[in-house]
């Protein structure tokens, strides 16, 4: 398999550290709000990645983190008037009810950075004593990774250190790049956001979080480090400094997925045109939601228009359509079941190229047109090869045709008919043809289904 590594700018080949095994570490949400599209998106691509890891026989362990101390959770406490892990705990729910919807499997381990103040505030005291840290110009507590003396600070994003910009003017630094590993209490802030240290009571700081617990879980060297495009600068790149600075090799592979822009245009409060989970579920299903947000190749930009998701159950249904129809018409058949099929070395090819994923799609449609075909034209061998190889392809996807899906599709086609009928009869009504009115309506009765008029429309329903 080759990934795209954004530190290099180039695709690899990808070879994990230990044969076999795989380790990932994500950096999961900031829990300050509920889930929009994008935080979906991101969580979705190393799901699929995983997924895709595991079908060529590979040990998965996947970490994924959830920041729930931030300034910006503080922030947002405050302004809702409520306790800040209280806060924190109810967005990562929606989370989590998001992440279960789209069938995005459990990571390894989801470490939440307030159980794991220990391992930072140890991070901390190694970079102080290996002279990349000094706490704050100011007398405070405050910790700060000294960007000037680490030459290699700029190299996941390939920037100049005094071409960056910082993070702040804070006076307690020796250099406007610095970056905050510990952040001393503040009076504004409550109490039970601070931790005793050995530079007093304070918090760590955001960048600090996602090293500390990495190299709890994962090692202090493993696999992938991946999360959106947005988080290159700053947080991966004083990531990769301050873990390389303490002594750790840290990640052989940076992967980076594209952001999500609405109708053309960049998500932004000021813009209102953030996509939320009501935005994406309720219309459609969930797996045509995970559909949709895996539709365009990882790295490049998603871009949401009101339609979007409607078009990707269309396209969904087509794929379960014809599993459906191949498992009703080749089941009086010596081809009645599934064959454990080998994926189809085109579709391997594409997940292999940096997981293409829309390139796979369309091998998952051609699959099944051209099954549609042998059905039609009862080559039934060729029919059933087919439907085994687009139930394997949609199963590495997360995507496949259960059961439940199989009957809504029945359900959409009876309606269908159904509605066919019922419009014949509201003509014939109009018509004043009232016996071939009711002649619709007895003979939908004789077969279980019951029509019931109102003044919003007349409606069906299994009598």
């Amino acid at each position: 398999m080759k990934l795209f590594d954004t530190k290099t700018g180039v695709l690899q080949d990808f070879k994990p550290l230990v044969p076999g095994r795989v380790s990932i570490y994500v950096c999961g949400p900031t829990v300050q709000s509920a889930p929009h599209i994008g935080h979906l998106r991101s969580a979705l691509v190393y799901d699929l990645l995983s997924r895709w890891l595991t079908a060529t026989g590979l040990q998965v362990k996947l970490v994924r983190n959830v920041t729930d101390i931030d300034d910006k959770v503080l922030e947002k406490a405050a302004e809702s008037g409520v306790a800040w892990w209280q806060l924190a705990h109810e967005n990562e729910q929606l989370f989590a009810n998001d992440y279960r919807s789209l069938l995005i499997g459990s990571p390894a381990a989801e470490p939440r950075a307030t159980g794991h103040i220990t391992q930072m505030i140890s991070l901390i005291e190694s970079l102080v004593e290996r002279g990349y840290a000094y706490k704050g110009l100011d007398g405070s507590g405050s910790v700060y990774f000294d960007t000037a003396n680490w030459a290699s600070y700029g190299a996941l994003t390939h920037q100049k250190l005094e071409d960056l910009e910082s993070e702040s003017t804070d006076p307690a630094k020796k250099n406007p790049q610095d970056f905050a590993l510990w952040k001393s209490r503040k009076e504004s802030e409550p109490d039970t956001a601070s931790w005793p240290s050995t530079f007093g009571f304070g918090r760590p700081g955001w960048h600090v979080e996602c090293s500390a617990m990495s190299a709890y879980y994962l090692g202090e060297q493993f696999d992938i480090h991946g999360g959106g495009l947005d988080l290159r600068f700053p947080h991966h790149e004083n990531e990769l400094a301050q873990s390389l600075a303490a002594g750790h090799k840290f990640a052989n592979y940076w992967v980076h997925n594209g952001l999500v822009t609405t109708q053309g245009q960049k998500m932004s409060k000021s813009l209102g045109n953030s996509v939320s989970s009501a935005d994406l579920f309720g219309k459609v299903s969930d797996k045509a939601v995970r559909y949709y947000l895996a539709s365009a190749h990882y790295r490049s930009v998603l871009d949401y228009q009101p339609e979007s998701t409607l078009e990707a159950a269309a396209a969904l249904s087509r794929l379960h359509g014809f599993v459906l129809r191949s498992r009703r018409e080749l089941s009086e058949t010596q081809f009645s079941s599934v064959d454990e099929a080998a994926l189809p070395q085109e579709f391997t090819d594409h997940m292999n190229d940096d997981l293409n994923i829309p390139a796979a799609l369309a091998v998952i449609h051609e699959a099944a047109r051209a099954g549609n075909t042998d059905l039609d034209e009862q080559r039934l061998s060729q029919a059933s090869k087919r439907r085994s190889e687009v139930v394997a392809m949609l199963k590495v996807l997360g995507l496949s045709a259960d059961s439940s899906e199989d009957q809504n599709l029945e359900h959409q086609a009876l309606d269908g008919v159904i509605q066919t009928l019922i419009s014949e009869r509201n003509m014939a009504r109009e018509d004043k043809n009232y016996q071939r009115a009711d002649q619709i309506r007895d003979q939908l009765l004789e077969i279980g289904i019951e029509l019931a008029d109102s003044p919003a429309g007349t409606h069906w329903s299994l009598n």
